[in-house]
């Protein structure tokens, strides 16, 4: 395989596993080009690399930007804007972990809540819903708080709690 086999596929695969961590699959193509490429790229360099159109381009590179993961750099004498990604893997498992708190568990969280202190009437019926669902707002609070602790540790911290857990 070569270099250009190599990269398309690595963008495909990483384009195909953003559904898995809350994203669309042109949005972290265009993360993952960033991810591999040794300088900040264009808009048109990355429309021509993915083959995706202006609006779909411009409309995914605000989510990134929104989600903390790519920014605009500026080359001095042009006018285009140019994009980057964090390049540390770690760092970028932090901020993703973080958004993911943020946009999903928290919300849920609260509807749990609100959902899980109805008032009794008691049914059996309303009596398990409210079991259930407290029991779900523990679970969802407790997956919160571990994406929070890894996202507020150092760097280093994911590499070896992982190493701790296959050691």
């Amino acid at each position: 395989m070569n270099y250009t086999e190599a990269k398309s596929k690595f963008i495909n695969t990483w384009g195909s596993l953003g559904t898995l961590w809350g994203i669309n699959k042109a949005m972290a193509q265009i993360q993952s080009l960033l991810f591999i490429s040794s300088e900040p790229l264009s808009m048109e360099e990355i429309m021509e690399e993915l083959k995706i159109s202006r609006g779909n381009t411009s409309m995914n590179l605000r989510q990134l930007i929104d989600w903390g993961i790519v920014s605009k750099e500026f080359k001095a004498g042009e006018r285009k804007e140019y994009f980057t990604t964090e390049k540390d893997v770690q760092e970028l498992a932090r901020i993703i972990a973080k958004e993911r708190s943020r946009r999903e568990l928290q919300p849920t969280i609260k509807v749990l809540k609100e959902v899980s202190n109805i008032t009794p009437d008691g049914t059996k019926e309303t009596d398990v819903f409210i079991k259930q669902t407290k029991a779900m707002c523990e679970l969802t609070e407790t997956a919160d708080s571990l994406l929070n602790k890894m996202a507020n540790q150092q760097q280093n911290w994911i590499t070896k709690s992982i190493l701790k857990i296959f050691s």
